[in-house]
Formats: C-alpha cells, sequence, structure tokens
C-alpha cells in the first residue's frame, strides 16, 4: 500500500513538474509549426496579411532588461504603478552603453517624473503624451493597428495618437527628424522588414531611461508564427550613444474579440498641469 502511494505521489510530481516547465518556457523559445504559411493579403499582392490589432504581453515599457520588482515613483500610491519583475527583452541582455551615456540613462531614471515646460529632454516622454518614438511604440502596454495597402502600409498607434506610413515601393528620404522617424519597408520571404530613420533623439526606450539618439537607424523584423502570433525583432545601430549594434525580440499577439477595436485616447489633457502647471501658477 505505502509503495503504490509511493508510486502514485511520484507520478502527480512528475505531472506537475513538467506542466510547470511547459510554462516556463520564454516566448522567445516558441517556434513557428514546422510549415507554417501566413494568410496572403486580400489585396493580390502575394504577401502575408499581418493587418489587424496587435499588442504585446510583457513589460518591457518598464525595462527592456531583465528587472527586479521597484515601487512606484510616488510612495504613497502604495502598489498602485509598481513595475512588476520580469525577464529582458534584449539580446544578451544587456546594453553596450558608451561610459557618457550610460551615466545620461541614470539621471534619466532618476528625473523620469521631472518636467519643465519646453525642456523636452527632461523626464519620460511618455509621462508628457509625447509619441513613444520606434521601437517602443511596438510594446507600450496599449494596441496598435496595421493597415495593408499596396503601395504603404499604415501602422496607428493608440497612445500618443502616434502613427507612421511604411513606403514599401519607393524609399523616401527624411526631410526632418521627428519623433517616428521615417520608415521604409521591403519583404523577405515573409518577414516585413522596415528600415527607420530620421529620429529626433528625444523618445526614450522605457520607463527605467534607456534612450537612443537621433543618430540611430532601427531595423524592424515582423514574422508571422501563427494565426495570432507575430515575432518582432528590433536592431539598434546607433554609434553615438553605443558601442556596437544591439537587438531586441519579442511576441506580438493579435486581438481577436469579436468587438475588437482601438478607440480614441486622449492623453494630453491629463499631461497638461504636469507640463504647464507651473506657468499658470507663476502667473495667477
Amino acid at each position: 500500500m505505502r509503495t503504490r502511494r509511493r508510486a502514485s505521489a511520484l507520478g502527480v510530481f512528475a505531472i506537475l513538474t513538467g506542466a510547470l516547465l511547459a510554462c516556463l518556457v520564454r516566448p522567445a523559445d516558441a517556434q513557428a509549426p514546422a510549415g507554417y504559411t501566413a494568410p496572403r493579403s486580400k489585396i493580390g499582392d502575394g504577401k502575408p496579411d499581418l493587418s489587424g490589432l496587435w499588442q504585446v504581453l510583457n513589460t518591457a515599457n518598464w525595462d527592456i532588461l531583465s528587472h527586479a520588482q521597484q515601487p512606484g515613483p510616488v510612495y504613497q500610491l502604495g502598489a498602485l504603478f509598481m513595475a512588476p519583475p520580469a525577464k529582458g527583452v534584449v539580446d544578451g541582455d544587456a546594453l553596450p552603453y558608451q561610459p557618457w551615456a550610460a551615466a545620461r540613462k541614470q539621471q534619466n531614471f532618476e528625473s523620469r517624473i521631472k518636467t519643465e515646460p519646453f525642456k523636452n529632454d527632461l523626464g519620460d516622454p511618455e509621462l508628457k503624451c509625447y509619441m513613444p518614438g520606434v521601437p517602443r511604440a511596438t510594446y507600450m502596454p496599449y494596441p496598435f493597428q496595421i493597415l495593408h495597402g499596396q503601395r504603404e502600409m499604415l501602422f496607428v498607434y493608440q497612445f500618443g495618437k502616434a502613427n507612421r506610413v511604411i513606403h514599401m515601393n519607393q524609399k523616401k528620404e527624411s526631410t526632418v527628424d521627428s519623433w517616428m522617424g521615417i520608415s521604409n519597408g521591403r519583404w523577405d520571404g515573409d518577414s516585413l522588414v522596415v528600415e527607420v530613420e530620421g529620429l529626433n533623439g528625444l523618445a526614450w526606450l522605457d520607463r527605467a531611461g534607456n534612450f537612443i539618439s537621433e543618430a540611430a537607424r532601427v531595423t524592424e523584423r515582423y514574422t508571422p508564427v501563427s494565426p495570432y502570433h507575430m515575432r518582432y525583432q528590433a536592431t539598434i545601430n546607433d554609434p553615438k550613444v553605443f558601442t556596437r549594434p544591439w537587438s531586441m525580440s519579442m511576441m506580438l499577439y493579435r486581438i481577436i474579440d469579436d468587438n475588437a477595436e482601438m478607440l480614441d485616447l486622449n492623453c494630453v489633457e491629463f499631461s497638461e498641469e504636469a507640463l504647464y502647471g507651473a506657468i499658470r501658477l507663476r502667473t495667477n
């Protein structure tokens, strides 16, 4: 009897252990099903259909590197706005900052909730409802929509009313630096490859203060791995800030709810007091 109970207990333990290990497999380790072919777009160009609503399920917007749990920036709010612990999305889990840039990153973090009118380099741009830039727009905790066209593709983001056109047929040069830069795309098999340049260098990569400069060139790759998942990879080449190029990778999830819709989000009204309240107080 004791032997049977012991064997039964060991069997249950083995099942639970296997289930736990399955749950602990990182999304980055997941591979596309053998022979998977993405559905083709409805416009007849023979390319994968990436259209729809997409969103991440990670904490990269808090910190793209692995991080322990952290309290929110205002202790009076208790557990609200705390940063949950999570694995990073950067290959090698380290950023090759130049010494001056590593110091700047720390300064960014320490001043992340500070604002001063007309001083764009102070405080997290997310706090001010500024456009998130690339690649951060992809992994903010808000949905974004891809619209598939023949000559262009349109990416529309809920946060900051950001959007960008992906030029597919003819390369466009940036005439002025901007938050979202200029994007030129091409197909590499079933992967959409997007080259982004012309960024203004004011956007951050996360709430931890990681950043890139106006010299950055971002190469994105969107690869469908199932009808409901798409792998996102971004390689950042910024010789002004980093000693070498580096990459990040994560999974995007298609939103398939029956009533799925990207509603209008106007965050400007929530940031005006933080940005310009000091001016109002001085003028009163």
